[in-house]
Order: structure tokens, then C-alpha cells, then sequence
């Protein structure tokens, strides 16, 4: 047996994430894992991966097995880290060029910040063979990524740059947690017949049900920190162990309070690009863009991993400041023209996997909900009792007021992501923008969502940007959509 666990509990901050449980896998079997946010799915990769030890019981793993598990950003490595530091990092033009090349990154090539190649420094040898970093780097689409900085890719882009790193390293055991979360379809697609046909490497994966690939025939399903149910996986994906909640009477509840919220929308055009381009060096990132948004109408973006949509998102929510060179309309005025990037931020509840990524992980949920109503990363302000109350509202709406005073680094990264949607709701604002909110989602917890933030916006008739690679994630609110491919508008259905 390649590893077993015998009756392992695991413990984390007097609370119990995963209990009583006894676990066998032999080397040529494939685990999908599945559950519902903050069943201990993460924790159980964690576990195997030897991040963490068992509070309780036995881990026994064959030591001649190299064990990889693919990490969710480049935090694993303190140089390429730091090329990551800050948010607004890929929306400079001239961060454009901090940090290493994906080539460099991939052929552990990596040298300190600062240094240039016509210095005298010692690379240390080459990772891989040229020819088998190209057949990877074609088999993930990253191939023309390649002699790209990594602080230039799309969030989807990195991802497969991870992915295509990790594979590198020839593990025994491959952990994977989510990693179809960011990629389009034709790269999910793609990653799904690279999981097929391994041979030679166990794979443990973490995915929704609709992800997982078709040869994967064994299964784990936890709830509540324990295996509810191990073995076939085609007894168990068409009858779930789901939480029994009422849905029907938390989305009336959820209508209810947002009929009362007060419509502060006092705009005709919620915004206007005409002829906009964003360049970085010899890329163009979007080509000459003219897209108009009236106050109340909600729409979907799409396109492929790389397509521009992240950048799109990045000039109306004042983090990029290449909108200052464009025609770009926002609430009925123009960029540029007097208004702070602070009150641009008020009027718009934003989520993306790159603000996820950079907030401090150590906050407690309270505060980090509460940053919301000041567009920070931290609290800096005492909050009063009528945001107080709104904060408690929506966790109780969500279902997750135990959460409220841990930090934020305890919580699951689906249960994390609920807590930066109730971020962006909180301070009723008069547009949202949520580029793929429900990335790390359970199934069930984005249908929920999704019916949630349906009932909001018609109750509140709110401006809604929805950028999503799932089509089931949308919104039944949503009646428009903008395509991108390659940094253009191919496509308006409006």
C-alpha cells in the first residue's frame, strides 16, 4: 500500500477539521475527492502532502515516493513570490518586466530580483530537456507563454504555468486541489485528457463533480470532517451528501432586505470605453475596445484564458493606469477628470482570484467583510452598529455566522471566497463586478450563490459585470454578453 491512514484526527485551533479517518490506497489507483466547502477535502491533500500532521492516529506513506502537490499561486517560492507582492502588480506597465520569464521559472532558472543576465551569476543547470519543456508547455497551452514575466499573466494563465511546473518535477503522487477553477473550457478540457492518460504518476484530485475526468473510477466524499463515503465512484456522483437547508425561504429572507437597501444608483451610463487600447511593451492587451453599460443592465463577459477580460475589468475598477491614457466613462463622467480611484472604488463591489490572493491571510472575517465598506485590504476604521448589523445579515443570509470571528486563513478557499462576496455586497454598491466569483465554490454552494446574487441585483434592478468560464455559474438576471478573443470584442449579444 502506497498510503494509509489509520483513524486520523487533525486538529487546528481547537477545532476539529478532520476526524476518524481510516484511508487505503494502493500505487495505480486514481482518488477524485469531493464535498461540500470546509468538509476537510483541502486538509486531507495537506495531510498526504506532510504540510500538516495528524492530531491523532497513523500516516503511513511509502518514503520512496515523491509526493507533489500543485500550489494554487507562486508563494511556494520566496524569489518568484515577491515578483508577486502586490495587487495592482500586472497592471503596471513598468512592473511589466519584475520577475522571471515562465521559461526561466519552468527550467529553475530563477534569479534574485534585480539581477540582469549580462551579470556574472552562476545559473544552476537545466531542469529538463529542452524538448520535454516544450512537449509540456504544448501539452498545458503555454507554449507561446514562454519568454512572457509571470507578473504578465491572466490568472488562468498562471494556473497552467503552475500546472505545467509541478508536472515537471515527475512526482509519484500528484496532489491537485480545484485546478480546473480559472481555466476556459478548451483548457479544462485539455487538462482532463492529460489526467487520463498519466501512467505512472497517483493523482489525487479535489474537483466538482463535473470535472472530474472519466477514467477516475474511485472516490472520497467528506462531510463535516469525515469520509462519508470511499469506494466506486459511480455509486456516489448522482446522489450526493448535500447540507439540508431551505434555500427557498433564505432567498426570500435575502429579498426582503434588499427591497428595504436604499437605491443609491443616480447614473444613466454606468460606463462607456470608445477606442480603447492597454499595450504592455510589444503586447497589445486589448485592441481598440467600444462597449457601453447603462445603470441596471447586467452583463456576462467571456473568452478564453488570456483573452483580456481581467485587464477590461482592471480600468473600470481604477487599478489599471493605463485608463488615464483612454476614453473611459464611468457613473456618467469621464476618467480623469477630478475623481479619486477612492471614489471610483465606493461605487463598485469588486471580487477576482488576484484580490483574493493578496489579502493578509491572518485578518478575522469580521474585518475583512468590513474593509468592504472602505475599499481597503485591512480595517483601518472602527465600524458602527448599522454596518455591524449589515455584516451580520448577510453572514446569517450565507449561512455562515460561526465563520465570523476566525481568521481568515482557518476557513476553506470555497468558504474564503463566500466571505469576499459578502465583502463586495456589504456596502450596497452601485455596480458590481465579480470576475469568476465562484471559483473554489462546491457545486452546491454556487447554485446558491448564484440564485442569491440573482435575487439581489433584480431586487435592487444593480449594475452587474459577471466574468465566468462556467455558463451554469451565470446569473438568470443576466441577459447580455460581451466576447473577447485576443484582447477584441468578437462577439456582442446584447
Amino acid at each position: 500500500m502506497s498510503i494509509r491512514l489509520e483513524n486520523i484526527s487533525v486538529k487546528k485551533n481547537e477545532q476539529w477539521i478532520l476526524k476518524n479517518i481510516n484511508f487505503i490506497a494502493t500505487d495505480k489507483q486514481n482518488w477524485a475527492i469531493i464535498g461540500h466547502n470546509g468538509s476537510g477535502k483541502s486538509t486531507f491533500l495537506d495531510l498526504i502532502a506532510g504540510k500538516i500532521f495528524p492530531t491523532q492516529g497513523t500516516l503511513s506513506i511509502d518514503s520512496s515516493k515523491k509526493i507533489v502537490q500543485v500550489s494554487r499561486d507562486y508563494s511556494f517560492s520566496k524569489i518568484i513570490g515577491n515578483a508577486h507582492q502586490y495587487y495592482q502588480q500586472r497592471y503596471n506597465a513598468h512592473d511589466s518586466e519584475i520577475g522571471p520569464t515562465v521559461y526561466e521559472v519552468l527550467q529553475n532558472q530563477v534569479l534574485p530580483i534585480g539581477t540582469i543576465h549580462t551579470e556574472s551569476v552562476e545559473l544552476p543547470p537545466l531542469a529538463q530537456t529542452e524538448e520535454k519543456l516544450i512537449t509540456v508547455a504544448q501539452v498545458f497551452r503555454i507554449e507561446h507563454l514562454l519568454h512572457r514575466k509571470i507578473t504578465s499573466l491572466s490568472n488562468g494563465e498562471t494556473r497552467r504555468s503552475l500546472l505545467a511546473y509541478w508536472f515537471l518535477q515527475n512526482p509519484d503522487v500528484l496532489l491537485l486541489d480545484n485546478p480546473f477553477s480559472g481555466l476556459d473550457a478548451t483548457s479544462r478540457n485539455e487538462l482532463s485528457i492529460v489526467l487520463e492518460n498519466l501512467e505512472n504518476t497517483q493523482i489525487f484530485l479535489v474537483a466538482n463533480k463535473k470535472d472530474i475526468p472519466f477514467n477516475f473510477s474511485n472516490v472520497i466524499q467528506f462531510s463535516e470532517g469525515e469520509i462519508a463515503y470511499c469506494g466506486d465512484i459511480k455509486n456516489v456522483l448522482d446522489n450526493l451528501i448535500l447540507p439540508t437547508e431551505n434555500w427557498e425561504e433564505k432567498l426570500k429572507k435575502i429579498a426582503q432586505y434588499s427591497c428595504q437597501m436604499k437605491d443609491n444608483s443616480d447614473f444613466i451610463t454606468a460606463l462607456k470605453l470608445i477606442n480603447v487600447n492597454v499595450e504592455y511593451g510589444n503586447k497589445k492587451v486589448l485592441d481598440t475596445i467600444n462597449w457601453e453599460v447603462k445603470t441596471g443592465e447586467c452583463w456576462a463577459v467571456l473568452g478564453p484564458n488570456g483573452s483580456g477580460k481581467s485587464t477590461l475589468m482592471s480600468l473600470l475598477t481604477g487599478d489599471n493606469p493605463q485608463a488615464y491614457r483612454n476614453e473611459i466613462y464611468l457613473f456618467d463622467k469621464r476618467r480623469g477628470t477630478g475623481e479619486s480611484i477612492w471614489e471610483i472604488k465606493q461605487r463598485i463591489g469588486f471580487v477576482s482570484p488576484e484580490l483574493h490572493l493578496f489579502f493578509d491571510k491572518q485578518i478575522e472575517v469580521r474585518d475583512m467583510i468590513g474593509s468592504g465598506f472602505f475599499d481597503t485590504l485591512n480595517l483601518f476604521r472602527k465600524l458602527n452598529d448599522q454596518q455591524e448589523k449589515i455584516i451580520d445579515n448577510y453572514l446569517q443570509f450565507f449561512g455562515i455566522e460561526k465563520l465570523k470571528n476566525k481568521q481568515f486563513i482557518q476557513l476553506s478557499s470555497g468558504q474564503q471566497r463566500v466571505i469576499l462576496l459578502v465583502r463586495a455586497l456589504v456596502k450596497n454598491p452601485s455596480m458590481l463586478i465579480l470576475d469568476e466569483p465562484c471559483q473554489g465554490l462546491d457545486y452546491h454552494q454556487m447554485i446558491f450563490f448564484r440564485d442569491a446574487l440573482n435575487v439581489i441585483v433584480q431586487s435592487q434592478q444593480k449594475t452587474l459585470i459577471y466574468i465566468t468560464h462556467y455558463l451554469d455559474e451565470i446569473p438568470a438576471c443576466v441577459n447580455k454578453t460581451i466576447y473577447l478573443e485576443e484582447g477584441k470584442i468578437v462577439k456582442i449579444k446584447a
